[in-house]
């Protein structure tokens, strides 16, 4: 598991924009994998949330980031249960469906 210092200075080194990701790798001591890992949804979250939020039927969308730096929180709601259902199939079929198909997803759904 990636430590938080870690997480946060490949993150700062990241959003800079000075350092590829080999360099930040070779810098904080990790590897490649882990910048990756780190940076992944950095790189693509503002666009999946502004295509969620634009979706018919999303009445809320949110993403928040948690003390575990690869835990997210998610706060969504959509207007009934095939606005849920045409989001996940645009999502699966998304580039941040593609870039992050490997990050466990638990959530539950209430009140469909």
């Amino acid at each position: 598991m990636i430590k938080l210092d870690d997480w946060a200075e490949i993150r700062y080194l990241h959003s800079t924009g000075k350092h590829s990701k080999r360099e930040i790798a070779r810098l904080v001591g990790v590897s490649r994998d882990t910048v990756d890992r780190a940076t992944v949804v950095a790189e693509h979250l503002s666009d999946h949330v502004a295509r969620t939020r634009a979706e018919p039927g999303c009445i809320s969308f949110s993403v928040a980031s948690t003390v575990d730096p690869m835990v997210w929180q998610v706060d969504e709601c959509f207007q009934d249960s095939s606005a849920l259902k045409a989001h996940q199939d645009r999502v699966a079929g998304s580039d941040w469906g593609r870039v992050t198909a490997g990050i466990e997803r638990r959530y539950a759904i209430h009140g469909l």
